[in-house]
């Protein structure tokens, strides 16, 4: 009985210690650097969108969590919480857009409305809108 005991308590005590080196790695975990990252696809935000409302599924196990490189031409900014910067870009649809976020507000003279812009950044999915998150200017 004590030495089932000991073994429950060792046992234990290694799957708390693992649980605590698992939350400590994802916690400090970083952003993937998609600056310098090659994309897997090249695509305008108008074929984006219309890929995605043609086939949701198929579209997002093609793009969901893949680095893709966007072009289009800038609708409107939004500055949000900790100078997190969204771009929307045009797209054929009324009502749907691809929405691109950059974890901080970059000072270019390409975000202005109207402007052509081509970034990169990693597809979450398709709600109304294409997001993309983690972006990077292309240059």
């Amino acid at each position: 009985m004590k030495t089932t005991y000991k073994i429950s308590l060792i046992a234990g005590f290694i799957l708390v210690i693992a649980g605590a080196v698992t939350g400590f790695y994802l916690y400090n975990k970083q952003h993937k650097d998609l600056g310098k990252a090659k994309p897997d696809y090249v695509i305008t935000a108008t074929d984006l969108l219309k890929e995605f409302e043609k086939d949701e599924s198929a579209a997002s196990a093609k793009y969901v969590n893949r680095i893709i490189e966007v072009s289009g031409t800038i609708e409107s900014l939004n500055t949000g919480k900790d100078n997190t910067l969204s771009i929307i870009l045009k797209t054929d649809s009324d009502f749907s857009t691809v929405i691109c976020t950059f974890l901080k507000a970059q000072n270019h003279e390409e975000f202005k409305p109207g402007n052509e812009i081509t970034v990169k950044g990693e597809c979450s999915g398709f709600l109304t809108d294409v997001l993309l998150n983690n972006c990077f200017l292309k240059k």
